[in-house]
């Protein structure tokens, strides 16, 4: 589910589900994982490149996986999902979000753990959960919340509207908006300036940028786990979920 690369010094990693519009489901978190460790130990790659297949980056988690989960399974779900997430996060090298299309949910989360977030004209982000009966679960309350201001973090967490590229980029979600047919070679552009770069200190520079940003961040992660289990097994979100796998309306939430 996932296709990697290397071009010189600058790895490029493809999220490869685009039947699902490369919706994350727990194997490919697994397998999120695996790479991104094989990756931190090639002390050839001075810069990562994030990217997904066809016209999504990730659409989000597998709702069809996710319908059904008990409260322990949501938890066991939501660590699942920091433990990949906080590896992308954590690698040395910088790491670039090329957001070629949909970063819906878990999407959005999954690019919050790049350094620098180019985005596509045709680029989309959201938090759409609460929608969905649940709070976001990979980071999105806490991440998003670290990049942008207070104001328009909780406005698309306690909304779930879709923002486009353009919005994106005025709130400082990301760096820069591109053409479509000009985003990989902009990232790639970008991933081999930084790689010409002394390697100790770009590390360094990165270490030192994220230390305030990183402080009681586990922490943080760990009682938003806690908070997406909850939602689980409530009848807003098993009637929604199953709504959404099913295409059907969904009913009016109820508060149960």
């Amino acid at each position: 589910m996932l296709l990697y690369e290397k071009k010189g010094a600058v790895g490029i990693l493809t999220v490869n589900r685009p039947e699902a519009l490369n919706a994350i489901n727990s194997a490919l978190l697994d397998e999120l994982y695996d790479k991104v460790s094989e990756i931190a130990a090639d002390e050839s790659v001075r810069c990562l490149i994030l990217t997904g297949s066809g016209k999504a980056f990730v659409a989000g988690a597998d709702i069809g996986e996710m319908k059904d989960l008990s409260k322990q399974e949501g938890y066991e779900f939501g660590m699942r999902g920091h433990r990949s997430f906080t590896a992308v996060e954590n690698l040395e090298i910088p790491v670039i979000a090329a957001v070629n299309g949909y970063a819906l949910g878990g999407g959005c989360e999954l690019a919050l753990c790049a350094d620098i977030r180019i985005a596509s004209e045709r680029a989309k982000f959201a938090q759409p959960e609460v929608g969905l009966g649940i709070t976001p679960g990979f980071g999105g309350t806490q991440r998003l919340i670290r990049t942008v201001n207070r104001a328009k973090a909780m406005e698309m967490i306690l909304t779930a509207r879709t923002v486009s590229a353009q919005e994106a980029l005025e709130m400082g979600l990301v760096s820069r908006v591109v053409p479509g047919e000009e985003l990989m070679n902009t990232a790639l552009a970008l991933a081999e300036s930084i790689a010409a770069n002394a390697p100790v200190a770009v590390r360094n520079a990165k270490a030192a940028v994220r230390r305030s940003y990183a402080r009681e961040l586990n922490e943080d992660l760990e009682a938003e786990a806690k908070l997406f289990a909850d939602c689980f097994e409530t009848e807003d979100q098993r009637m929604a979920m199953t709504a959404f796998v099913n295409k059907t309306p969904k009913t009016e939430f109820k508060g149960k």
